[in-house]
């Protein structure tokens, strides 16, 4: 499961990670920003892909103009 943190204060968001390190990098991001304000926000939690729609959807254009190429000949 995948984790991004949004940040109060200025709208900052995490990259979707794993809990731990999106956590440590809202943390990251107010001790630099928001250094007096106490970390805060709101946690948007998503399945995760890991990478696999990418290279699926990478796959399928390669597919699509193959075939596409095939039949210009």
């Amino acid at each position: 499961m995948t984790h991004r943190y949004w940040c109060d204060e200025c709208g900052h968001r995490t990259p979707r990670l794993d809990a731990a390190d999106a956590e440590r990098r809202l943390l990251e991001h107010y001790a630099a920003h928001h250094p007096e304000v106490a970390p805060g926000g709101q946690v948007e939690t998503g399945r995760g892909l890991g990478g696999c729609a990418c290279l699926g959807l990478t796959a399928l254009l390669l597919l699509l103009a193959v075939v596409v190429a095939a039949y210009r000949h």
